[in-house]
């Protein structure tokens, strides 16, 4: 069995988490492939220290994925898929926080080739964060760089409806199957994405979206990226998770200043507070890219 098929049954499974499977591929990334010898559920479990129920569960999934072809074929569902060996996978997320073994894509893959902008916020955001957007995004930023978001209500499809309006271009990343769209409300701007720019989601059609899949569809969106632009967040909010894995991927963090009697704002002024670049122009977006060379 080829790596990229073994990868692809290991991310299938059911009873591991993110953690657990990027601890297999640590370990075979340590030892080497083999593919005439494939590792016992048993010993993958070890390595990947599940308790005894996840155990349990995973050890049934994984000895019917790796007999049963035609039930991998059904759990792909047609989907175009890229696995973390894959030359096509992007290097900065190989080399970020429990990166996905594979990622689902529909679109142009080429995307990832980018210099990509994460743009990220409140989903109940302001005027002012559409005010920020039609001035930061237009011209010199959607020309140089490709936008990447979440796909959710608010800042995240104000970051990509900018990008192609703009005619520029957008990377949707989302925390359920393709084959879903969540909000409802977005099914017309996910599809247009996925046809003409790209869409990823490291979960299998049919997938919902819930509650732990968005925390896991930030961080590969904070790995994906140079840099993450924050333009309204509250304090403790998903997108300051989102900011804050950034971080421990070296990436930089760009946020915009607000008032400090605006709720929306507390996020970003904190992280500013904290070292984030202050973003009140498109030029300083551009700097950070210049500075990495590109």
């Amino acid at each position: 069995m080829l790596l990229r098929d073994f990868l692809l049954r290991i991310h299938l499974c059911k009873g591991i988490g993110i953690i657990g499977k990027s601890k297999i591929y640590t370990w075979m990334d340590r030892v080497g492939w083999n593919d005439l010898q494939i590792p016992t559920a048993g010993f993958l479990s070890a390595v990947a220290q599940l308790n005894s129920r996840n155990s349990a569960v995973f050890r049934q999934s994984y000895e019917q994925l790796i007999q049963d072809d035609e039930q991998v074929i059904k759990l792909v569902d047609g989907e175009r898929w890229l696995t973390i060996v894959d030359a096509d996978y992007p290097l900065q997320l190989r080399e970020s926080y429990a990166p996905p073994l594979v990622l689902f894509y529909r679109g142009n893959l080429d995307l990832l080739k980018q210099p990509l902008l994460g743009i990220v916020g409140a989903r109940d955001c302001t005027s002012y964060s559409v005010e920020i957007l039609k001035n930061l995004i237009p011209g010199r930023v959607s020309n140089t760089m490709t936008i990447v978001s979440g796909l959710a209500k608010g800042v995240d499809t104000l970051a990509h409806q900018c990008a192609i309006a703009n005619n520029g271009c957008t990377i949707g990343v989302i925390g359920t199957g393709m084959d879903i769209c969540y909000p409802y409300s977005n099914q017309e701007l996910q599809a247009r994405i996925a046809q003409d720019h790209l869409l990823i989601s490291e979960y299998p059609n049919h997938t919902k979206g819930y509650r732990n899949h968005f925390p896991e569809r930030n961080r590969i969106i904070a790995g994906l990226v140079q840099s993450v632009l924050v333009t309204e967040a509250k304090q403790h909010s998903g997108s300051l998770i989102t900011a804050n894995l950034a971080l421990q991927n070296n990436r930089n963090v760009l946020a915009v200043p607000g008032s400090i009697l605006a709720p929306l704002s507390v996020g970003t002024n904190e992280l500013i507070a904290a070292g984030a670049k202050p973003v009140i122009r498109d030029l300083d977006i551009l700097e950070e890219y210049f500075h990495t060379g590109i």
